[in-house]
């Protein structure tokens, strides 16, 4: 019998991830058109924290968790996971090479869908080291873009932020190898779906 808690819209995660999917816009405005590094850090930094926070919520607090929460939690990450690297990198705040192996790999791992969608899976889980990655990333882009002034704390900041891109660049392709291991998992062990016939019945 399905839950009917588990059809809510209206919790604190769910505004928290729709208020970050609306800062999307609005940080690639202030790095691409007005050049305001600062509010663009700003939102950077809510979001990270909001992101930490709507999971930390749905989990421990009652009748905050959703379905709805479940999907939107991830997609705006993801969205998030190729709008601030492309922001940074027209900026010329992080070179091309980081921003192609962090789209590259959400690109391939997003071709993966199909595959598990025929196996009659909607998605794998999330893991923790792919979070983690996420978090190290999204904590490290902020002091990058705080690194671009030329100041001493400027620059200790920027090599501090560094090393969490770095370290979250490399969890985040451990993540993705982890993720094919388990879709080569799925193909092996589930059948495929019939989805012509399914609609057919249906």
């Amino acid at each position: 019998m399905t839950n009917r808690g588990d059809d809510r819209v209206l919790t604190i995660p769910n505004v928290l991830s729709v208020i970050r999917l609306l800062l999307v816009p609005v940080f690639l405005y202030l790095m691409l058109v007005t050049h305001a590094y600062g509010w663009a850090v700003a939102i950077l930094m809510f979001s990270g924290f909001s992101d930490w926070a709507d999971g930390k919520i749905a989990r421990l607090v009652d009748n905050q968790s959703s379905r709805l929460g479940a999907l939107l939690d991830p997609l705006v990450d993801r969205i998030y996971m190729v709008a601030v690297p492309l922001g940074l990198g027209l900026s010329g705040v992080v070179p091309w090479w980081v921003v192609g192996t962090l789209i590259g790999r959400d690109a391939i791992l997003a071709a993966t869908l199909p595959v598990v969608r025929r196996r009659g899976l909607a998605a794998l889980p999330v893991t923790y080291i792919g979070k983690a990655a996420t978090f190290a990333l999204m904590s490290g882009f902020p002091l990058v873009l705080l690194g671009q002034w030329d100041a001493t704390w400027s620059r200790v900041i920027g090599a501090c932020g560094w090393g969490f891109v770095l370290w979250g660049l490399g969890m985040y392709l451990w993540s993705a190898v982890l993720y094919l291991l388990q879709v080569r998992l799925v193909v092996r062990t589930l059948p495929r779906v019939d989805t012509t016939r399914d609609a057919r019945t249906g």
